[in-house]
């Protein structure tokens, strides 16, 4: 059976590795910049940090800083209109997840036309998007590199997940120095949800041997290096390998796919307006105890790389531990314990599980579940 591997055509790691991205910039003669962030980052000096990199070169810029933390419709479109009033020739991305999915978004529908939710699917579009120059300021989402674009519709109160390989970025940048700032709250968000789009990925029906060796890697690297990121976070080494970390969960995801934890976060994320990585981090151990059914040697797997002594333990024995060592993890950088701490409502779960099994991530589990049972894993959850 063939196969396809996607992933941006460069991608630059290491700390100070920031000025590599100005220098493509400049090779590539770009003129015009639209840069896509959030409010923070542009309040407290990242994004003037780098526009005053571009200024340098003699490239013109200008800041879109109003992505919502689950960046929606409306985002994507005044976006668009800046790029458009200021006739800009591609697009920098700089932040987390959702600065990188509304750049993605915007850069998409500028060169294919429509509207974003157009293109909710897999592969919709017909033509690459806009150029777009992913730069990293956390170690979860991996959206700087992937094929994924998760934009929410606040008309239907879902998050719409496109799968594109269009719009993959043209170069991706983790400089680990940038990600020293990251609150101790968002580090362990981005890191559980890193490990999610790992352990997805290496259960999805969609796994190669190439998925399989850099999600069992990123597994490791995460259970080794997140608590410490969480409890010191200028520590730039345990920055570094959590930013590699990311990247090879990404590098997994973006071609093997995702699951069930995925497709019912992203409805949580659409209804509520939660955190993503929160989301992914409470559901994560009740989606692999409902998948143990079906692939428990792959947990086990899963269990030895988070450094659990599995030689002599069955695989049902080895996927519980799996799922243990989940847990553990999630408790030691502060995950909640469940989704009523959040905020979600049992009243609610018939809608949220229909519209989970809508999700294109849901294709990819390797159990295939019922509406009744994709409830009774929310409620397990709650």
């Amino acid at each position: 059976m063939s196969t396809s591997f996607y992933m941006p055509a460069l991608n630059v790691m290491g700390s100070g590795c920031l000025v590599e991205a100005i220098n493509y910039i400049k090779d590539q003669g770009f003129k015009q910049g639209l840069i896509v962030s959030d409010s923070v980052l542009n309040q407290i000096g990242v994004v003037k940090k780098f526009t005053d990199l571009l200024d340098k070169e003699q490239i013109s810029s200008v800041v879109f800083d109003q992505v919502h933390p689950n960046p929606t419709v409306s985002n994507v479109n005044d976006g668009l209109a800046m790029l458009k009033q200021n006739d800009c020739d591609f697009v920098v991305s700089l932040g987390g997840g959702s600065p990188h999915d509304c750049a993605k978004g915007i850069a998409l529908v500028a060169s294919n036309g429509g509207e974003i939710a157009d293109y909710e699917g897999v592969d919709v579009s017909k033509k690459p998007q806009l150029p777009l120059i992913a730069i990293n300021t956390t170690a979860g989402t991996a959206s700087e590199m992937t094929r994924f674009v998760i934009i929410t519709d606040e008309t239907r109160h879902v998050k719409m997940a496109i799968v594109d390989k269009h719009a993959t970025p043209i170069l991706s940048v983790n400089d680990p120095s940038l990600m020293v700032g990251m609150p101790a709250s968002l580090t362990a968000a981005t890191g559980m949800d890193a490990l999610t789009h790992a352990i997805e990925a290496y259960v999805s029906t969609g796994a190669t041997p190439i998925t399989d060796a850099v999600a069992l890697k990123a597994i490791e690297l995460i259970q080794a290096n997140l608590p410490t990121a969480v409890e010191n976070g200028e520590n730039i080494e345990a920055r570094e390998q959590m930013a590699y970390a990311q990247f090879m969960a990404g590098m997994a995801f973006n071609n093997a796919s995702l699951g069930y934890v995925h497709a019912m976060a992203h409805q949580l994320g659409g209804f509520y307006d939660l955190p993503h990585g929160v989301c992914n981090a409470v559901l994560l151990p009740h989606v692999q105890r409902y998948n143990a059914k079906v692939c428990p040697e792959r947990l086990k797997d899963i269990a030895n790389s988070m450094g659990v002594n599995v030689r002599d333990m069955s695989v049902e024995e080895g996927a519980n531990a799996a799922i243990s060592a989940i847990e553990t993890l999630s408790q030691k950088v502060g995950i909640p314990a469940g989704l009523t701490e959040l905020g979600a409502k049992d009243g609610d779960i018939n809608l949220l599980a229909e519209n989970a099994l809508k999700d294109v991530c849901s294709l990819t589990n390797p159990r295939q579940a019922s509406h009744e049972e994709i409830c009774n894993i929310f409620r397990a959850a709650m």
